[in-house]
C-alpha cells in the first residue's frame, strides 16, 4: 500500500499505514464469499474467486492508505459533488472500487492476453507452423510482462511499495520460523517468498502458455474468446500450484516456484527497519490463536 501493508490471516485482515501522526491500524473480520457459497471454495474454482476477492480488498486498502496522504487539490468538481449527492459517500466509494477493479482486469486482459494474440496474429502470414506461432505469441507475452514489471520497478513511489513488499515477506518468514516477531529477527530473513503474488502472476503466464497452445489460430478474435473463457481455469490451476508449492518441498515444487522467485527480483526490494515495524504491526493482529492451525 502507500506507506503501509495489508496482511490477511485465516480469520482477519489488518491494514497498517505509517501516517504523519504514526502507525494507524485497521483490523477487520474476514467475510469470504465462499463461506456463503461453499462450491466456490472447491479446488481450481477457488483460484479465480480468490483472485477477484483479493483485487477488491486490495483496491479498498489502497484507497484507505491514500487518504492519509492527500494531494493538494482545488475545489471538488461539479460531477464529484453531484455523484456524492446522488449516491452518498458509501455508495460512491463502492462504485469507485468496482470501476478500479474492472479497469485493472481490463488492462491486465488487454495487455497480457489480447495484445500478444493480436501482434502474433499480424505475424501469422509469415509463420505457417502452428507450433512456431504459439512460440512467438508466448515470447511476446513474456516480453510485455517483464517489460511492464521493469518499468514499474524504476518508479520511485513504486520502489517504496516494493520495499514494503520485502518487509511483508521477511515478517512472514520470521513467523513461519517460529521466531519472536522483532525487527532484528525479521531483518535477517529472505525477502523472496515462494507464496508471493508475483509468483502467482508468473505462474498464470506460464500456465496460460501451455493451456492456450492448443487453441486454434483460424481466427484471432475466436482465439481471444476462447482465452477469456479459459481464464478462470488458468487462474485456478495456477492457484493450486502455488498452494502445493507452499505445502510441499520437493524437486517438482522447487522447479515450479523458481520462476516466481526470479521475477521477485523486480517486485521485492530490501526494506528499512521502519517498514519492517509496519509489517510486524500488520501481521500480529491476524495470526491464528492456535499455532497448530498450520503455516501462514
Amino acid at each position: 500500500l502507500i506507506e503501509g501493508i495489508l496482511m490477511r490471516g485465516p480469520e482477519k485482515q489488518a491494514i497498517v499505514v505509517r501516517s504523519k501522526e504514526g502507525l494507524v491500524e485497521k483490523v477487520e473480520e474476514l467475510k469470504l464469499i465462499r463461506d456463503r457459497y461453499p462450491i466456490l471454495g472447491l479446488p481450481v474454482l477457488r483460484g479465480a474467486v480468490t483472485f477477484v476477492d483479493s483485487m477488491v480488498r486490495g483496491v479498498k486498502a489502497l484507497m484507505y492508505s491514500a487518504d492519509f496522504f492527500p494531494e493538494e487539490e482545488g475545489e471538488p468538481s461539479k460531477l464529484d459533488l453531484w455523484l456524492e449527492k446522488k449516491l452518498g459517500s458509501e455508495k460512491l466509494q463502492k462504485l469507485v472500487v468496482a470501476l478500479a477493479v474492472v479497469l485493472s482486469l481490463g488492462l491486465t486482459i488487454g495487455l497480457f492476453m489480447i495484445l500478444p494474440t493480436f501482434l502474433a496474429g499480424l505475424l501469422g502470414r509469415f509463420i505457417p507452423n502452428v507450433v512456431v506461432h504459439n512460440l512467438v505469441e508466448s515470447v511476446i507475452k513474456l516480453l510485455i510482462f517483464f517489460g511492464y514489471l521493469l518499468l514499474c520497478s524504476k518508479q520511485k513511489d513504486i520502489q517504496r511499495v516494493f520495499q514494503y513488499h520485502g518487509a511483508e515477506h521477511k515478517t512472514i518468514f520470521c513467523y513461519e520460523a517460529g521466531l519472536p516477531l522483532t525487527v532484528e529477527n525479521a531483518r535477517i530473513q529472505p525477502k523472496h517468498h515462494p507464496r508471493c503474488g508475483t509468483s502467482f502472476l508468473i505462474l498464470v503466464v506460464i500456465v496460460s502458455v501451455f493451456l492456450y497452445s492448443v487453441l486454434p489460430w483460424s481466427s484471432t478474435s475466436l482465439r481471444v474468446l476462447f482465452k477469456l473463457l479459459l481464464l478462470p481455469v488458468v487462474m485456478g490451476i495456477s492457484y493450486e500450484l502455488l498452494k502445493w508449492c507452499g505445502r510441499s518441498d520437493n524437486i517438482a515444487t522447487r522447479i515450479i516456484r523458481q520462476p516466481g522467485l526470479w521475477v521477485q527480483r523486480l517486485t521485492v526490494f530490501e526494506p528499512d527497519d521502519s517498514m519492517i515495524e509496519v509489517a510486524i504491526a500488520a501481521v500480529t493482529p491476524v495470526l491464528p490463536e492456535d499455532p497448530e492451525d498450520g503455516k501462514w
